[in-house]
């Protein structure tokens, strides 16, 4: 099931005609590929070769932290726990786990056996009993994972790993270094999801990114206008399955192992951050709404759109005036107010 991949291409087309409508005759370079399991589409202005050079880092990079590919290196460490990695696999693994640290571990690298369990990789659905459930949340531990001097990584029985949570994110951040040494003045990338804004448009006007309504994701119930930086969102409406009337999301609680199911229909995070956009966008699911709100509080180094259930939106004050809700949605929103 693929239902992510509909949303990520809306997402795409409204980023990427926004963005060229701006550009007039100018001279661009587009890319559109699959990769981390989701679609992915790129406009760069200013430079005709960069995108495959981005398009080729992304895919290298997939092919060493993809965990349900058997030639991966997290492949490799999860079935031998113990694996020398190269220096790619190196630096993602150890951003996640500075994250989950950062994230009070709501965020957790670690839950990969749990997402196997539910079914969640191979289309499998099942739901594991009460006991299946504790054993699987014993064996949640970031802290668990080691590295030594050179590089090789080491994992405790019965604990796996799963970087997708963060890769793109993290490629986001790769994407945005290439950029740099690049000669391109603007660019939108689109990694499913996750949009890395780059630069600045032609007519030197903000991006605008529509934000995708969870109830019928080819929509967006509002547009954010943004500068330079990283969007993501994370929602219960990318990977999900039903039984019995009750739906079963794929963003687990690693202290429960459990799908979340804490009134939350999506959260977007922006930051300058990549991989801290895309780890924080599923931790502050898992939170829930009040202690994501202490969370952005106690940091105020992001912002956030949360979306409830009850259809209320939270929008926090950094970007509460550069957001706009859709015409046809009567959505409330609140404002969160940071404690500085």
């Amino acid at each position: 099931m693929k239902t992510f991949l509909r949303g990520a291409l809306c997402a795409i087309i409204l980023t990427l005609s926004i963005f060229l409508a701006s550009c007039g005759d100018t001279q661009t370079d587009t890319a559109s590929f699959e990769a981390m399991d989701t679609l992915m589409s790129f406009t760069v202005y200013g430079d005709e070769s960069i995108c495959d050079t981005i398009q080729s880092r992304i895919l290298s990079l997939d092919a060493l932290v993809d965990a349900t590919d058997e030639n991966s290196e997290i492949y490799r460490l999860n079935t031998a726990k113990k694996a020398t990695v190269s220096a790619d696999t190196a630096a993602l693994l150890s951003n996640a786990l500075a994250l989950c640290d950062r994230l009070d571990g709501s965020f957790d690298i670690t839950v990969y056996p749990a997402v196997q369990a539910w079914g969640f990789t191979t289309g499998d659905y099942r739901i594991p009993d009460d006991n299946e459930l504790k054993t699987l949340a014993e064996s949640i531990d970031y802290t668990a994972v080691s590295f030594d001097g050179d590089g090789t990584a080491f994992l405790p029985e019965g604990v796996m790993l799963d970087l997708g949570a963060v890769a793109k994110g993290y490629a986001a951040d790769v994407s945005g270094d290439i950029l740099r040494e690049s000669s391109a003045h603007a660019a939108v990338l689109n990694l499913g999801g996750t949009i890395r804004l780059y630069g600045k448009k032609p007519d030197g006007s903000r991006f605008k990114v529509g934000i995708a309504d969870p109830q019928n994701p080819a929509g967006y119930f509002g547009y954010l206008s943004c500068g330079e930086g990283v969007v993501a969102t994370s929602g219960g409406y990318e990977r999900f399955f039903e039984q019995d009337g009750k739906r079963y999301i794929h963003i687990l609680d690693p202290a429960t192992a459990a799908p979340v199911d804490n009134n939350i229909q999506s959260v977007t995070i922006v930051s300058d951050n990549g991989a801290f956009a895309d780890a924080a966008s599923t931790a502050l699911f898992v939170m829930g709404l009040d202690k994501a709100t202490a969370y952005y509080q106690n940091h105020n180094d992001f912002d956030f759109i949360i979306l409830t259930d009850d259809n209320n939106l939270y929008v926090t004050e950094g970007i509460y005036d550069d957001f706009t809700l859709s015409d046809s949605y009567d959505f409330t929103i609140q404002k969160v107010r940071s404690l500085s």
